[in-house]
C-alpha cells in the first residue's frame, strides 16, 4: 500500500510541480505539503484526474503553531473511493493570509471552512457565508488557538431573577489550584500490600 501511495505522490508532484512542495507517506496515508496560491487548482486536479479521483472531502481542520511565521497549517483530508486511497493536504498559512475557499469544488467544504474560521480565525476568500458555526454570535476569540485561555473570557448562566440567559466575565477563585503535588499515598498511616517487602530489603 505504501509503495502505491509513494508512486501516487510522485505522479502528482510530476504533474503539478508548481503546487506540491513536499510528499510523505505515513500511517497508510499520503501527505502533500501544498503552496497556498495553487491550492484550488490542485484540489480540482485531484478530483478530476483519472489516476486520483479524490471526489470525497472528508474533513478540513487546522493546527496552530504560534511560534512560527506561518502560524497555521490548514489540513484537508480527501478519499478516493475509486482508487481506495486517502490523501492529506497541508497548507502553511500566516495569520493575515486568506485561504481560497474550495466550496465550489466540494460543496461540503462550506461548513468545514466555517468551523475552521470559528475555531482558529482563519479567513477563506470566496466563501459565500463565512460566519461562526459552533460558538455563539457574540463569542470573543477563537477557542482552538493555543493562546486562547482554557477558561474563556465570558461565562453563560440562566438568571432566575431576570428570567433570561446572561453573559458575565469569567470570575474564577484560584485557591483550588494551589496543589502541593504530594502523592495521595504519602503520609498514610497504614501499610499498603507489598510495602513490607520493599522495607525488608
Amino acid at each position: 500500500m505504501s509503495e502505491a501511495l509513494t508512486e501516487l505522490g510522485a505522479i502528482i508532484a510530476l504533474k503539478r510541480p508548481d503546487a506540491v512542495l513536499a510528499s510523505d507517506v505515513a500511517h497508510g496515508e499520503l501527505t502533500l505539503t501544498v503552496a497556498l496560491q495553487y491550492l484550488q487548482g490542485l484540489v480540482e486536479f485531484l478530483r478530476d484526474d483519472a489516476s486520483c479521483r479524490f471526489t470525497s472531502l472528508v474533513d478540513i481542520t487546522a493546527i496552530d503553531y504560534p511560534d512560527r511565521a506561518a502560524r497555521f497549517d490548514v489540513v484537508y483530508h480527501f478519499l478516493s473511493m475509486y482508487q481506495n486511497h486517502r490523501i492529506r493536504l497541508k497548507v502553511a498559512v500566516r495569520a493575515e493570509d486568506m485561504v481560497p475557499s474550495i466550496h465550489t469544488l466540494h460543496p461540503s467544504a462550506n461548513w468545514f471552512e466555517r468551523e475552521v474560521f470559528d475555531m482558529f480565525g482563519i479567513l477563506f476568500s470566496g466563501h459565500p457565508d463565512l460566519r461562526r458555526i459552533l460558538t455563539d454570535y457574540g463569542f470573543r476569540g477563537h477557542p482552538l488557538r493555543k493562546d486562547f485561555p482554557t477558561t474563556g473570557y465570558t461565562e453563560v448562566r440562566y438568571d432566575e431573577a431576570q428570567k433570561r440567559v446572561v453573559y458575565e466575565p469569567v470570575k474564577l477563585v484560584q485557591e483550588y489550584r494551589q496543589f502541593d503535588f504530594m502523592s495521595p499515598w504519602e503520609g498514610a498511616e497504614y501499610i499498603l500490600p507489598g510495602d513490607q517487602k520493599a522495607g525488608a530489603k
